[in-house]
């Protein structure tokens, strides 16, 4: 690793900071509850790029990476236009300052659709851990200071996938965990020549970085359909690991497998490479199966086995090739990103409640949140999408918050602290009232 160095950034104050103390924070990619939901209310529902707008800080590259929050810390990954660098970032939650930024790594991006910055750090309140697709895994404290480093691929051996890795870390039963589901034969020239590259999760003690344990992850699944970039997602006391035409569940104390449900690839097609992770609630975990095919609903109830199937979705119209669901209220809300429509689910019985057509030319990508009765998300080109969250389909608001050259935008909204946390392709918005 280079040493660190601080590069100024720019933040530009357009409000005043609110009086309030709210006690949600956003700790993980999926939120607090790993689902995509928070208990956050009071939330604005009318802002533009000015109004209701607390501070707006500058970015120094696009990532599609989430804001992570910690009381008064904003933890950012990015990468670096101007030197082609990968950087770890913390922000003042309240003015949008910038307290620190990290250079970690040389690199950019491996192909022309995301870059080396796409997977979200995570933080314990003691430590903030920043992971890219480069392998690179930092731990710094809050005052930016390095506390250990190491890198996945060199440890373990190259990541083997058709694009660029994405898999986020996941912070749970004070373990910080590593999911690497990847080919078992090279490809583009990436992966080990002389044996099989093995799929894994992986556990390290978040203090020092040490590994706890990693266990290996098998699949029948071949080629392409053998990658994911997913994330480890907990529910009940187990890590739920979606991908290489799977679902299993594992213990978080050594990683055994406790169970294991298959298939959305009956047809053992090749090109099945898995983006949206897991969520579950009501005993529900719903997976999304790739390239236009349904949602499917496994119950976790009791034994959970290949009969364990809840449902399917049925017909060509409900899927999500990459945004992940969201939990929340009860209810399963999938974002199709491609048909631009967003669906209301019964989780226990899969009655789809209502579809609402979301309209626009741009694709969405991000993930759909969850927090005071509505859905937020965006598209490529950073329109904020608003809906009711309630029985109907209501669409409240959608908001342009983009840039003019901003056109791939996949960063999730975050909530936390009375406001919501909006990346676009090089700022950070703060919108409160």
């Amino acid at each position: 690793m280079k040493p660190i160095r601080t590069i100024l950034l720019a933040v530009i104050t357009v409000g005043c900071v609110s009086a309030y103390t709210f006690a949600a924070d956003w700790t993980h990619w999926r939120g607090p509850s790993f689902d995509g939901s928070s208990s956050e209310h009071k939330l604005p529902d009318d802002f533009s790029k000015t109004n209701n707008v607390k501070w707006v800080a500058s970015l120094p590259g696009p990532s599609a990476a989430t804001p992570i929050i910690w009381g008064d810390n904003i933890f950012l990954s990015s990468t670096d236009l101007r030197t082609k660098t990968l950087r770890a970032i913390a922000l003042d939650r309240k003015s949008g300052r910038l307290l620190w930024n990290n250079e970690i790594a040389p690199g950019f991006n491996q192909d022309e659709r995301s870059n080396h910055a796409s997977p979200s750090p995570t933080t314990d309140g003691e430590r903030a851990y920043f992971y890219y697709s480069t392998g690179d895994l930092v731990a710094f404290d809050f005052s930016g200071k390095q506390v250990w480093a190491r890198n996945i691929q060199k440890d373990y051996g190259p990541f083997v996938y058709q694009w660029t890795y994405g898999s986020s870390p996941t912070l749970f039963d004070g373990k910080l965990f590593i999911q690497v589901l990847q080919r078992d034969v090279s490809v583009h020239g990436r992966g080990l020549k002389t044996e099989p590259n093995a799929s894994y999760l992986l556990a390290l003690d978040p203090k020092t970085g040490k590994e706890l344990w990693r266990h290996a992850r098998p699949t029948e699944a071949k080629l392409e359909s053998r990658e994911a970039y997913s994330t480890p997602i907990p529910y009940k006391g187990q890590l739920l690991i979606a991908g290489g035409d799977c679902l299993t569940a594992h213990d978080p104390r050594n990683g055994k497998e406790l169970w294991r449900w298959c298939s959305f690839n009956t047809q053992n097609k090749t090109h099945m490479r898995l983006v949206p992770s897991p969520v579950a609630g009501s005993n529900i975990a719903l997976v999304c199966a790739p390239q236009r095919y349904p949602l499917f609903a496994v119950n976790l109830a009791g034994k959970v086995d290949n009969s364990s199937l809840a449902w399917q979705s049925e017909g060509k119209e409900l899927f999500s090739d990459t945004p992940t669901p969201l939990f929340y209220g009860g209810r399963f809300y999938v974002l199709n990103g491609d048909r631009k429509t967003l669906t209301r689910i019964e989780p226990a019985t899969g009655k789809v409640e209502w579809t609402g057509d979301l309209g626009g030319m741009a694709k969405f990508e991000s993930s759909p949140t969850g927090a005071d009765g509505k859905i937020y998300f965006q598209n490529f080109r950073g329109d904020v999408y608003l809906v009711d969250a309630g029985e109907e389909f209501n669409l409240l608001r959608v908001i342009p918050m983009g840039d003019t050259d901003d056109n791939e935008l996949r960063s999730t909204i975050s909530v936390a602290q009375g406001n919501l946390f909006i990346r676009t392709g090089s700022k950070l918005y703060c919108v409160g009232k």
